[in-house]
């Protein structure tokens, strides 16, 4: 948990003025691993860790901004843009403000400094909880009252243009319209959403971070983005009517899969059948048919790992350790993959041995110590007054 009053007094100490606080949440996601960008289905939580940001105007049109985590400082005019994707965390913050101003919000300068307790790296988006954290900040800083959805896909455009990955709008969107309580099912087509009631008081929500991030997964995140283009477009030759993966049903795809070549056939069926899962999983946890969520989860993970190839060694050792332990209702990786997080569905009175075991053998044939924690379902982006 952050201590607002204690980064309200380092904002003080380094830019002697009063800040306001401006919060995003990071996520986890239940099911629906690389659709976003298909157009399809994805059902995240947002999470009770996330980005804080202490923020106060400016008379002109520079950004001042200190990250704690990091112990850096930088800063930027907004009248003339820097240089993009230059693998700083700067790009996420510059890039989310020249986005807003390319939309028509004019900006007021701003000193920022920054807090957060979402690991980086480990697939519980903390980029997106900087970005949306900064974005509220300058737009409110600035007397400016931006729409929720034009600030996620401002932060959006800024991941493609500044940071380079080309990445859909899951992370963003639950960023901001996160609920306590709930995941979102969220088209990512339409962007309309449905709140799934997220029961947690018998089943715990439990991450497991790996403690490993691989260098694959910006290279790779976006080469298989291009594979889907790809398949979309052989698939477009006998089902002319479709527009992306989204479309596509399980049924054609079985029908039609030949045409494709390898390792684009896979990439397409994981993502076709990732959809179909997400939407069952969407049912059976309205229903409260936990041992069907189990079974979908274990399906994604297997798909991620054979078809979509984003696992990696780390990550199937973990959900293996999960899996075996009884009161464990679903393991599956989440997020882009080549490392980072599980997420696991744990009975309460399971937690302590979910603990103990998952990290003994995690330890035992990695070397590694994980970081194992249960999560709320929280609320989106806000400001404390």
């Amino acid at each position: 948990m952050i201590d607002r009053r204690r980064l309200r007094e380092l904002f003080t100490q380094c830019y002697a003025s009063s800040p306001r606080l401006f919060y995003a949440p990071g996520r986890v996601n239940l099911i629906g691993e690389h659709t976003d960008y298909n157009d399809g289905f994805v059902m995240p939580v947002a999470i009770d860790r996330g980005t804080m940001v202490a923020a106060a105007g400016r008379s002109d049109r520079r950004v001042r901004v200190r990250s704690i985590n990091l112990g850096e400082s930088a800063e930027f005019d907004l009248d003339l843009p820097g240089p993009v994707q230059t693998g700083s965390w700067l790009d996420y913050v510059e890039g989310v403000a020249q986005c807003l101003e390319s939309r028509g919000v004019r900006l007021n300068g701003a000193d920022l400094l920054i807090l957060s307790d979402v690991t980086v790296g480990g697939g519980l988006s903390s980029s997106a909880a900087l970005e949306v954290s900064v974005g509220m900040a300058l737009a409110a800083l600035s007397g400016k009252v931006i729409d929720r959805r034009e600030l996620a896909l401002a932060a959006q455009q800024a991941e493609h243009r500044y940071v380079g990955i080309q990445s859909g709008i899951m992370d963003q969107y639950v960023a901001l319209f996160g609920k306590s309580n709930h995941s979102l099912l969220i088209d990512c087509r339409s962007l309309d959403f449905h709140l799934i009631p997220l029961d947690l008081s018998q089943t715990a929500l439990v991450i497991c971070d790996t403690r490993v991030k691989h260098t694959l997964a910006s290279s790779e995140y976006n080469a298989r983005r291009s594979e889907c283009q790809q398949g979309t477009r052989y698939l477009q030759e006998v089902l002319p009517a479709i527009a992306s993966l989204r479309d596509v049903s399980v049924t054609d795809f079985y029908k039609h899969q030949e045409r494709l070549p390898e390792p684009i056939r896979r990439r397409c069926r994981h993502v076709v059948t990732e959809n179909e899962r997400t939407l069952e999983s969407a049912a059976a946890l309205r229903s409260g048919k936990l041992a069907e969520l189990k079974r979908l989860m274990a399906d994604s993970h297997r798909s991620l790992r054979d078809d979509y190839e984003v696992s990696c060694l780390e990550l199937d050792l973990m959900v293996q350790a999960a899996s075996e332990v009884p009161g464990v209702a679903g393991a599956r990786m989440t997020g882009g993959g080549f490392g980072g997080c599980t997420v696991n569905l744990v009975r309460r009175e399971a937690l302590d041995q979910f603990h103990e075991s998952v990290a003994l053998e995690y330890q035992r044939a990695t070397g590694l110590t994980p970081a194992v924690f249960a999560a709320e379902a929280s609320d989106g982006a806000r400001e404390y007054l």
